[in-house]
């Protein structure tokens, strides 16, 4: 029978031989008790398992009964979701989280990872994500829930990363194609004994570049490291995405087979010379195959609330960066003459976000539309990861017509702007509602009218801001309607900051008057 002892973070053990416990478990030692000889081990996740192996039973996990939980965000109790979901992660030193985009991933690993430091099973983490998450989703909800841990954001040149990762903090936080650069450098760094993977599915084609230099740092170093991977959508093609997560994660699996032909064959059928289809039960077959994993949808918690909020981070192109910089300059020329005033800032700050989508305007006034692809990546990271069906605002037209243009290719998409036909937007919203097509629909948000039902979408992504309340706030609507059983999700897509205060207003319902002045107020102190 064990005993906790919650003030000792220990679990007692009377044995008759304790040689069983102690030569399998280092840090067991045999005490002295009320003149009875007992087996004291501490109650941790590694010693909970080789105990449990041993036959023990009823030792509760550690994480749940030790582990006070800081506030999320600094204001908010952890779900249910969250609390066992981060217990998971404490509890395997390779597994995979699929939770539903919105539940909160980042923050369970971060409990995890903050409860396993305090237990003095890790020492510091690597967190490598997508480029679009690194600051506003890492490294914000690290400062809000954790503010007594040290982040450092490993970007820049080669020079800059390296020299960030010298210094010591507690977590590292580097984008998904950073990590070629630090390769060698974490074969000097043993403390970094835990790596975090979010959206492992980007590593879903093994014998790339990208997924070898993973393989390299997590199988082939000689440092044993924990590895938690993340991702909402695990198989955003085909149940083939799941191999090479597994072979990366999980190369201890015999369950999964070694060459990526044989997975197939599990998996797929062939139809012809070159065709390929998922076999009716692939998905039952990847989730017996992906694990140690734990899954919660949104459909399993209760306790969240109705509409979830994400912002995600995006880069400028060369010429987009360009561009914003001669506007921004123009703008601030203009404000030094007195010309940016209350009555004109809304036109003058959407300039700004224009540049920032996608959009120049010539000498004439012609629309210039400028490459955005770092823009259409984080747009589809964000549609891979949504459970449903999805709606993309787009504000400008010119910009609209290319991203519905760059998703077809990959998903069915429906049209909707101002040059669309009432008949066109009919089928278009029943086929969305009540069919499997469209998955989503690209609009311009003025077009999404009062009173329109969209609850077959469960994800809103703003490519762009809109410098209207009111806009906003219905278009956000259309899936938070009677009918909608689902805990939907709003994603923020920005690349610059006058976009991230326009999200920050839209979102609590302030004014938007003063953004751009205030902006500009700021650039004449610095």
């Amino acid at each position: 029978m064990a005993t906790i002892l919650k003030d000792k973070r220990a679990v007692l053990l009377k044995l008759k031989e304790p040689s069983r416990v102690t030569t399998v478990v280092p840090t067991a030692r045999v005490i002295k008790h009320k003149d009875a000889l007992l087996t004291a081990v501490p109650h941790r996740p590694d010693e909970t398992r080789v105990l449990r192996q041993l036959g023990f039973k009823g030792i509760p996990d550690p994480l749940k009964t030790h582990y006070d939980f800081p506030l999320a965000g600094g204001k908010f109790n952890p779900f249910e979701a969250q609390v066992e979901t981060a217990n998971f992660f404490s509890m395997n030193n390779r597994c995979f989280c699929t939770n539903s985009m919105g539940l909160g991933k980042t923050v369970s690993a971060l409990y995890a990872y903050d409860y396993m430091r305090n237990a003095q099973l890790v020492t510091r983490a690597l967190i490598v994500c997508p480029l679009s998450t690194m600051e506003r989703t890492w490294a914000d909800e690290i400062f809000k829930t954790f503010p007594y841990l040290d982040a450092t954001v490993v970007y820049g040149t080669r020079a800059k990363r390296l020299k960030l990762l010298e210094q010591k903090t507690d977590l590292y936080i580097i984008n998904t194609d950073g990590i070629k650069i630090i390769e060698e450098a974490l074969l000097k760094r043993p403390d970094i004994n835990l790596i975090i993977v979010d959206e492992v599915a980007m590593f879903r084609t093994g014998g790339t570049q990208r997924w070898k230099t993973m393989n390299n740092i997590l199988n082939k170093q000689p440092i044993q490291r924990r590895v938690w991977a993340l991702t909402g959508a695990p198989c955003p093609n085909d149940p083939t995405d799941a191999w090479a997560q597994c072979r990366l994660i999980t190369p201890g699996n015999t369950d999964v087979p070694k060459y990526f032909g044989a997975f197939r064959d599990m998996v797929m059928k062939q139809v012809s010379q070159f065709k390929w289809v998922p076999k009716h039960n692939a998905m039952e077959t990847v989730r017996r195959l992906m694990q140690p994993a734990i899954r919660f949808s949104l459909d399993d918690c209760v306790d969240l609330p109705p509409q979830i909020i994400l912002n995600r981070d995006s880069e400028m192109t060369p010429e987009q960066t360009k561009a914003y910089k001669d506007m921004l300059s123009k703008l601030s020329m203009e404000y030094d003459g007195g010309q940016v005033l209350a009555v004109n800032e809304a036109v003058k700050a959407q300039k700004l976000v224009q540049i920032a989508c996608g959009v120049a305007y010539g000498k004439d006034g012609q629309e210039i539309v400028l490459p955005n692809k770092p823009r259409m990546d984080v747009l589809k990271e964000l549609i891979e990861e949504s459970e449903g069906k999805v709606l993309v605002f787009v504000p400008l037209t010119a910009v609209l017509l290319h991203v519905a243009e760059e998703l077809s290719k990959q998903w069915s998409v429906g049209v909707i702007h101002g040059g669309t036909s009432k008949h066109e937007r009919d089928t278009i919203f029943s086929g969305f509602q009540t069919a499997s097509d469209p998955h989503i629909i690209v609009a311009n948000p003025g077009t999404m009218s009062h009173g329109l039902t969209l609850t077959a979408g469960t994800t809103i992504v703003w490519f762009a801001p809109i410098y209207s309340n009111d806009i906003y706030e219905q278009a956000c609507a259309r899936v938070r309607r009677p009918g909608q059983t689902k805990t939907t999700v709003i994603a923020h897509i920005a690349a610059s900051e006058i976009e991230r205060q326009i999200y920050k207003r839209l979102a609590t319902k302030q004014k938007m008057q003063g953004i751009l002045l205030n902006l500009m107020k700021e650039a004449e102190i610095d």
